[in-house]
Order: C-alpha cells, then structure tokens, then sequence
C-alpha cells in the first residue's frame, strides 16, 4: 500500500483471491478493511485500487469506480517534490509468473505455509517478550537463488520505468520493501517496493515535502511506545 494506492491483495495481503477459488474464504477482519476504505473515499479521499496476480480477477473491472474506489492497471503519481512515479503490482515482469504459472501455485502455497509457522513462532515470541520477527524475510535472505531473483526482478522494473519516461516506480509483488536507485542507458530510476502489509508489516509513505519512507510498523510500534514511556517519565519527574 502506497499513500492512497491499494496494491494487489490488499497491500500485498498474501493471496485472498487465489484462496477464494479453491474454498470460500472471507474472515471479518477483511470486512473491515474494506468497511474502512470505502469509509475514506466516500469522504473525499482518492482511493485507487491496482488488483494483483491474485486477484486477478478484479483486473476485468479496470476503468470503473466502485464506491467511490478506482480499479487501475496502473497508475502515475507526481510526488510532492516533482518526480512522477509508475505505480503497478509488479507482477507483469515475474518471469514465473508469465513462462511457469504452476510454479507460482506451488510457491503461493509454500508462502501460506510459512505464514501459518511464522504466526505460531511469534506467538511465542511475543509470550517471551520478543519483537516480531519474519520467517519469510530470513528464508529469501538466506537462499542464494531466491536473493538472485530479487535482484533481478528490482532491475527489470527499475528498467522499465526508464524505458516510460518516468522518475521511478513503486510495485510490490515479491513481498520484500525495499528502496534501490538503477541505472539504465544513461537513465536514473528509482526503485521502491513496498513489501506487505500481513507478514512483513511494511508501509510506503510520502510526506507532505515529499521525501518517501518504507515503516515496518513493529519498530513503529516500538518507537510510539518509547516516546509515551518517556514522556510519562518528564510528567513523573515534573510532579
């Protein structure tokens, strides 16, 4: 999720329109979600939604508004600093995605799994007094081939936002935030992803000058709660 764009699957959710396929699957925190971003665009906020490779199936729905919310392909957004961004889900330039589609199945429900483990291993994390902590973060980090695609993949976007004329593109797709600058025939290109919302807690962000930031919302967490202890503690101390 990027400022008012909602990238694929919610923020990059983790699969929602692949999982309604095979079973019906709508828990009460999706309603919500929607509930509250419905809520913002029916006051004014533009809200554009750009579907993902799962839920692909909205992408027939491009060029419509639905309560107030955009259905984009893709969208150009002009910073508050100048610079004019392509923003997309990513996955038209996943070569699996395209060549080997069954391959991207498998790697869905390998992802899935991984959720499911990272849950319970935070869940005794946090009975231990311990930060968040991502499984599927440290796997990709750690398994050559999977850094080596990563790399891969943030040049072919960052190239195609040369090749379009633009300052930079933001995407998400491959579930890993990051922030790198490309070099392409002369040509700068700013690369941003945003990561995701579900497991690896991350935001992109622009502020009102702006200058972009990826939160990864535990240590926004972290660092909200350390300002209310001290605080807390000048109030004490004033008393």
């Amino acid at each position: 999720m990027f400022g008012n764009y909602l990238d694929g699957e919610f923020g990059n959710g983790g699969g929602v329109g692949w999982r309604l396929k095979r079973k019906f699957y709508w828990p009460d925190a999706h309603n919500d979600i929607v509930w509250r971003i419905m809520k913002r665009a029916k006051r004014g906020t533009r809200v554009v939604y750009i579907p993902g490779n799962h839920d692909e199936m909205f992408r027939q729905f491009t060029g419509l508004n639905f309560g107030g919310i955009e259905i984009r392909r893709a969208a150009f957004h002009d910073t508050a600093d100048g610079r004019r961004l392509m923003v997309l889900h990513g996955d038209e330039f996943d070569a699996v995605m395209l060549s080997h589609r069954w391959l991207a199945f498998v790697g869905d429900a390998l992802y899935h799994f991984m959720m499911g483990v990272n849950h319970w291993v935070n869940a005794v994390r946090r009975k231990l007094d311990l930060p968040y902590w991502s499984l599927s973060k440290m796997a990709k980090h750690k398994v050559k081939n999977a850094v080596e695609f990563i790399g891969k993949y943030e040049e072919v976007v960052a190239r195609a936002a040369g090749e379009r004329g633009v300052d930079g593109v933001v995407c998400g797709h491959i579930h890993t935030a990051e922030h790198r600058m490309f070099t392409h025939d002369g040509k700068r290109a700013e690369y941003w992803n945003d990561g995701d919302w579900v497991e690896g807690c991350n935001a992109l962000v622009e502020h009102a000058d702006g200058r972009m930031e990826i939160l990864h919302w535990p240590e926004e967490v972290a660092r909200r709660e350390e300002r209310m202890r001290q605080a807390d503690s000048a109030i004490a101390e004033a008393a």
